[in-house]
């Protein structure tokens, strides 16, 4: 059994010796344990601290692609190293290295394929009450989306069973943290959670450096996924509110035009005429997106099929190239 610590980096040459350093070498279960660094088009020496500090793996993108990327890349990456469990952290040490242990015993034993580390966000003290309320919101609406039961939902220490890895894909650039766990939701993957510890803080958050913007791009991050997943419920709802809307003021009308008054009252027939019309498109693009999706599950079962014989064949490769070393 093969773990590897995988580390989506941006400029943390001067936290990641320490995040290195508390990580284990040796876990329960496990006959190898690696490190894998991504530098995500760091501009400081990522890269070389990261060979420094003796990692086994550094795979450096050419440009910042954003954290949902480097941590993809990293996924496949692992995947291919011949990982049969994968745990991400932080390059930033927010993480206790000791836990490790913890959030993949869930995997190891199998009652879970996928692992969320619970920060227990009310008891970090240089949260602000802003921050703390953002993640009880993210992970409330998160639990609702993905039928899953996560507190917290934002955390980035995780960990995935070789399956579950290659089930997943990312279509954010920003962050996984959410889009994963609903994914994970809607395609069966099981789920669970695990409090974990946590370090002091060593410098200010970078996804969360403008809230505004930070609620945004995780609400539509949110929207994306349910119309990838719930597409027809969704429009279906939106549907009926629309005809519902159209239906009363169309019985409005009825009404005032029994009464002799329906001259007076025709913006009121044109206006249900509209919502009924935008109900019933509402309602074929529902059943478009369905067709839509119905053929993405099956390109996505596809590509899991590809994905498990093409990491497999590194994977392999990999070996053969190690016992000749």
């Amino acid at each position: 059994m093969k773990l590897i610590i995988q580390i989506p980096c941006l400029n943390e040459a001067e936290t990641l010796p320490r995040t290195v350093q508390d990580l284990p070498r040796k876990v329960e279960g496990f006959d190898e344990v690696e490190i894998l660094v991504i530098d995500d088009g760091s501009t400081d020496e990522t890269s070389q601290v990261a060979r420094d500090c003796g990692v086994d793996h550094v795979v450096r993108l050419p440009s910042n692609r954003g954290l949902a990327h480097a941590f993809s890349v990293g996924l496949e990456e692992s995947l291919k190293l011949g990982a049969d469990v994968i745990v991400n952290t932080d390059g930033d040490n927010q993480y206790c290295g000791h836990c490790v242990e913890k959030i993949v015993a869930p995997i190891r034993e199998w009652r879970a394929e996928f692992v969320v580390g619970d920060r227990q966000i009310e008891s970090i003290k240089h949260f602000s009450v802003m921050k703390k309320f953002l993640q009880r919101l993210g992970s409330r609406v998160v639990r609702w989306a993905s039928g899953t039961v996560i507190p917290d939902a934002t955390s980035g220490f995780r960990a995935f069973s070789r399956s579950a890895a290659m089930k997943l894909t990312i279509y954010s650039s920003y962050s996984y943290t959410l889009e994963t766990i609903i994914q994970a939701g809607k395609k069966g993957i099981a789920v669970a959670s695990v409090k974990i510890d946590t370090n002091e803080r060593l410098r200010e958050s970078r996804l969360i450096r403008n809230v505004p913007q930070y609620v945004l791009r995780s609400s539509v991050t949110i929207l994306r996924i349910l119309l990838m997943y719930e597409a027809l419920r969704i429009f279906s709802i939106l549907g009926i509110v629309l005809f519902g809307g159209g239906l009363i003021i169309g019985v409005r009308f009825l009404y005032y035009y029994l009464l002799g008054e329906g001259s007076g009252h025709v913006q009121s027939l044109i206006l249900a005429a509209i919502l009924f019309i935008l109900g019933f498109q509402t309602l074929l693009l529902g059943l478009l997106a369905d067709l839509s999706a119905k053929n993405r599950k099956l390109n996505e079962d596809a590509v899991y099929g590809l994905k498990t014989l093409l990491y497999d064949r590194f994977s392999n490769r990999n070996a053969v190239q190690d016992d000749d070393a």
